[in-house]
């Protein structure tokens, strides 16, 4: 007997103005089915589907198919979007199945696992999550009766005393799969919209002489989701704070907000300082008592602790403790940072390694490279891996010293504490403890510059 969540993610979203589906819109740097995804999973539900309609292949990409999806081909109503689950839900129908909004970021683990703790102790055919708020208008108020709930009441069609009601739908329910899996069919789509509503199986629920009854949120906030651009940004505006506060109660510094934005499922430990401009995205972990910023975007990337990172952008990338990085540096996907590791401006490293207290100053590329500890790499070097068609590999061994402008032209290995002289372009291997040169001899033309400089002034003064 499994549980199961059918996630509602057909929606076009026209007053979003995006190509996308509503549902892939962000908060937070994540797309708010993400969000869905994620609480459902940590509430432990087993079986997730998700019906899926405008933008069908852009929400499967995004998914990866981790998901099973089920396709809504017209937008008929929410019920006719359950409906499309109906086959995936009748292979256990001894379980629950939990339906939600895949555009309500909000709704959370706690509120999912304790409105099935009601939902099964009552003993109800179906149990729908609410909340209350003090200004209600435009929700579904929920009517109560003495054993639950009697109906829920749109805005339009609600009474004046009706509208007094503060306790709202999340449109997000319990039920019983099997009580579920009767009703559907029996939906009709007798209404002005011509469409087939979710709420109108409570009704035949009760009609049944099933128990329905509803569960109120401690947060109200999980009834919230987003129609166009401006409840979009509210959106992300409460994730935010909401965000920033949980970091602070975890003791994470922050001197000022501006233009910090942390995706919900980052990591950063006790005594770590977020500066402004700071983008943390995906599940990036910050260890303790690093300083990060101002103005790093760091993605699906682990940090380890007392790091130093300013003005970095890292991408699926490792960075170990005591690392001194930036700046103005890249981290590109594959790239693994040791211990008391220095870099400095304007330098890029792509899939490569780099060795305990190694130091790579400025101005220089590291791409498919293995680089010891203790490896001095100066000014404007450069590993040349890619020929036109094909990566190769650059080794550099434990502290060997990398001259300025040195050109590494891969595949090539460079030994043990090797040198390679300011200027070269190396293209064969250097053995351990060697010097290697590999440069053109100056040649000096005595007055040559002379020549050039008068012609290039007169050219100028008869220009005048």
């Amino acid at each position: 007997m499994a549980d199961n969540a059918v996630i509602l993610a057909a929606g076009y979203g026209k007053r979003m103005k995006t190509d996308i589906p509503k549902v892939l819109c962000e908060v937070l740097e994540t797309p708010m089915i993400r969000w869905v995804l994620n609480a459902c999973e940590a509430a432990g539900v087993e079986n997730i589907y998700v019906v899926k309609g405008y933008g069908a292949e852009m929400l499967d990409e995004y998914l990866g198919g981790k998901y099973e999806t089920v396709m809504q081909k017209e937008r008929l109503g929410t019920g006719h979007a359950v409906m499309q689950a109906m086959e995936l839900l009748k292979k256990d129908p001894d379980g629950n199945t939990l339906v939600l909004c895949g555009d309500a970021p909000f709704m959370d683990k706690e509120t999912i696992s304790a409105a099935l703790e009601a939902h099964r102790s009552q003993g109800n055919a179906v149990t729908v999550v609410t909340a209350e708020l003090d200004e209600p208008f435009g929700y579904g108020r929920i009517v109560r009766s003495e054993n639950g709930i009697s109906a829920i009441v749109e805005e339009k069609d609600a009474t004046a005393e009706q509208k007094k009601i503060k306790e709202v739908s999340s449109s997000c329910y319990w039920f019983s799969t099997k009580a579920l899996c009767d009703v559907l069919p029996e939906i009709t789509a007798n209404n002005a919209q011509g469409e087939y509503y979710l709420t109108d199986c409570v009704e035949l629920i009760l009609k049944k002489g099933l128990r329905a009854s509803a569960y109120i949120a401690d947060d109200p906030k999980v009834v919230m989701g987003a129609n166009d651009r401006r409840a979009l940004l509210e959106l992300n505006e409460i994730a935010r704070r909401d965000v920033i506060g949980k970091h602070l109660d975890n003791g994470v510094e922050f001197v000022c907000t501006d233009g910090i934005i942390i995706s919900p499922e980052v990591s950063i430990g006790q005594g770590t300082k977020i500066l402004p401009g700071v983008i943390l995205r995906g599940k990036t972990f910050i260890g303790s008592n690093c300083v990060i910023g101002p103005n790093c975007i760091i993605e699906d990337t682990a940090v380890g602790n007392g790091v130093v990172l300013n003005n970095v952008q890292a991408y699926q990338s490792v960075v170990l403790d005591n690392a001194k990085i930036g700046p103005f540096v890249q981290l590109r996907p594959g790239t693994h940072i040791d211990e008391g590791v220095k870099i400095g401006d304007f330098v890029e490293i792509k899939n490569s390694t780099i060795g305990k207290k190694t130091a790579i100053s400025h101005l220089t590329y590291v791409g498919d490279s293995e680089v010891g500890e203790n490896v001095n790499m100066g000014g404007g070097c450069v590993t040349c891996n890619y020929d036109g068609e094909r990566k190769f590999k650059t080794v550099i061994g434990n502290n060997a010293f990398i001259g300025c402008n040195t050109n590494l032209v891969a595949p090539v290995t460079i030994g043990e504490g090797a040198y390679t002289a300011a200027g070269s372009t190396i293209t064969s291997d250097v053995p351990s403890g060697a010097l290697a040169i590999e440069r053109g001899r100056t040649t000096i033309k005595q007055d040559y510059a002379v020549k050039k400089l008068k012609a290039r002034t007169d050219k100028f003064k008869n220009s005048q």
